[in-house]
């Protein structure tokens, strides 16, 4: 039995006698029965007896919490499960590197204006030179490798932030 005389959560939730040897009594205390039963639910009773009878005893806590959050994020997107929030997590991994990309051409665009403005102070001849001329041109592009003429149409928004369409809810509760 788990601890004491309280049977564990899953002999609770399945009405049965919790014998000393439940595989689920190390897993699913009686304190926590929203655990097993979630688990119950999208994977069932016997499914999850035997995935914990096929693993060594040392790996069995992880494959416990990985189910756990598995089922939880089954119950959010029956269809995705945890692929789902993996895959808007890159997208937003994805989305703010480009946002982060912009924002650091628009402060190399900032500096080279900067630049420009020096060198105007000095050469006059040069004042209608722009920075993306400048940039452009073959003698000043070395600096910023093959990727800098590419970024320099991009305009900076404060649209650009992403919204969080999911809930912020944590997937082990």
């Amino acid at each position: 039995m788990g601890s004491g005389s309280s049977p564990c959560a899953s002999c609770k939730l399945l009405r049965r006698r919790c014998a000393k040897d439940c595989i689920f009594a190390p897993y699913f205390p009686p304190d926590d029965p929203h655990k097993f039963a979630i688990v119950h639910k999208v994977f069932g009773a016997s499914n999850v007896s035997k995935m914990l009878q096929e693993l060594p005893i040392h790996q069995r806590a992880d494959a416990v919490s990985s189910l756990v959050y598995e089922a939880n994020a089954r119950m959010r997107d029956p269809v995705y499960g945890c692929v789902g929030a993996i895959s808007y997590l890159q997208n937003q991994v994805s989305q703010l590197q480009m946002q982060l990309a912009v924002a650091q051409t628009e402060i190399l665009c900032i500096q080279m204006h900067q630049g420009t403005d020096q060198l105007a102070a000095t050469h006059p001849s040069m004042v209608d030179c722009d920075v993306k001329s400048l940039l452009l041109s073959g003698n000043n592009t070395s600096d910023f490798g093959d990727h800098m003429p590419q970024f320099l149409s991009y305009t900076s928004s404060s649209n650009n932030v992403i919204q969080d369409p999911l809930k912020r809810e944590s997937l082990w509760t």
